[in-house]
């Protein structure tokens, strides 16, 4: 047979598959009908798709057996998504989506009171000042303590830092994400320029100490590391370093924080090129207490975990890329007061509002351990 001849047939053959393949997914629509009607039978049958599965692997043969079964666990997943999407039950996360759309408003709010971790001139204060031009900044001490004052009702939104381009994820935050009635609404990326701030009549030869946030730290191991015998100490943001550095009135003393740090503090900048990257950004998440969401969302996260067994992550996956939905963040996260057991927090690229997406998510509470929708927002980049 010439080329010409076997891409006929190839097309010929794909014609009819894909026949079949629309008459077998007219079949799960019926299917979900009878669900539909009768609650008791489950979406998943997991002993009737092993089965199926075997019989494909043993009918395909040792040649094809492999590729036969990546196929119909392909096409498992995608008639299990069709399912999902027209059966949506009464569960948590149906109940969290609805709330969601219900409370959906069309402008994002420019002023407030605004929690922030830090002192003035921190990095989360400018994140803040990016998203609420007109906002009232109250800054408090630590994390937890921003997401206690909106919890509490002291403010309106908090403004989080979640992860540096450059060196990670800020660990301590996720915990604080899963509190209850917390919801994302809004992310932001700032660009960081951190710069070595001193009294002014100081020298890097004089430097012994050095106040800064950790994360900050991280950024400018390299430049820490050829001081040599540096003592660095943590604090609970750059700007407070900087304020520590200034009240100590030493030129042995130094710290690692923004430019605009130098300035409110009465300090000088001693050097300004001491980052590892200049690609150097953090994305800060803003937080609210209840169900709230802002037209034009593009961004879904959401914290699971599921079964410490093989393909457990994978079947998760699968459920997403059957929608053709984009995952731009995966990261584990390890339980506290397990060994060696973790949460998977996602980032997904989709609106609540899209076809498939609540029968996903319903699907991904009922396979999962356990799941939180953390909100469905817009991110500000630059």
């Amino acid at each position: 047979m010439e080329l010409p001849e076997v891409r006929a047939k190839l097309d010929d053959i794909d014609k009819q598959l894909l026949e079949l393949f629309v008459q077998r997914m007219e079949m799960i629509d019926t299917v979900a009908d009878i669900k539909r009607r009768d609650t008791s039978r489950p979406l998943y049958d997991p002993v009737r798709e092993r089965e199926i599965l075997r019989k494909v692997r043993e009918n395909a043969g040792t040649e094809y057996g492999d590729a036969a079964h990546q196929l119909f666990r392909t096409i498992l997943e995608l008639s299990r998504a069709r399912q999902a999407a027209q059966l949506i039950p009464a569960t948590t996360v149906a109940a969290r989506v609805a709330a969601l759309c219900a409370n959906e408003k069309n402008v994002f709010p420019q002023s407030g009171r605004i929690a922030v971790s830090g002192v003035e001139g921190c990095h989360a204060g400018a994140a803040a000042e990016k998203l609420f031009p007109r906002g009232d900044l109250m800054f408090l001490n630590g994390f937890r303590a921003v997401v206690q004052a909106v919890q509490a009702g002291l403010c309106q939104y908090g403004v989080l830092p979640i992860e540096n381009s450059s060196n990670g994820s800020v660990r301590n935050v996720y915990d604080l994400l899963r509190e209850p009635d917390l919801t994302i609404v809004r992310s932001a990326r700032l660009l960081i320029r951190h710069v070595l701030l001193t009294q002014r009549e100081a020298k890097l030869s004089d430097i012994k100490t050095i106040y800064t946030h950790e994360q900050a730290a991280g950024q400018c191991s390299k430049f820490i590391a050829a001081l040599g015998g540096v003592d660095v100490v943590p604090c609970i943001s750059t700007a407070h370093a900087a304020m520590r550095a200034a009240e100590a009135h030493d030129p042995t003393v130094a710290a690692i924080a923004g430019e605009s740090c130098a300035k409110l503090y009465g300090l000088m900048v001693l050097e300004d090129t001491i980052q590892n990257s200049e690609n150097n950004d953090t994305r800060f998440l803003c937080v609210t207490k209840g169900a709230e969401s802002y037209t034009g969302a593009e961004r879904l996260s959401m914290m699971v975990s599921c079964a410490n067994a093989p393909g457990a992550l994978y079947q998760m996956i699968a459920k997403i890329s059957a929608l053709g939905i984009n995952m731009v963040k995966l990261e584990s996260i390890p339980i506290p007061g397990t060994n060696f057991s973790y949460r998977f927090f996602m980032d997904l690229e989709c609106n609540l509002h899209q076809d498939g997406v609540l029968g996903l998510l319903c699907e991904l509470e009922r396979s999962c351990d356990s799941f939180t929708l953390l909100g469905n927002y817009t991110e500000i980049i630059g």
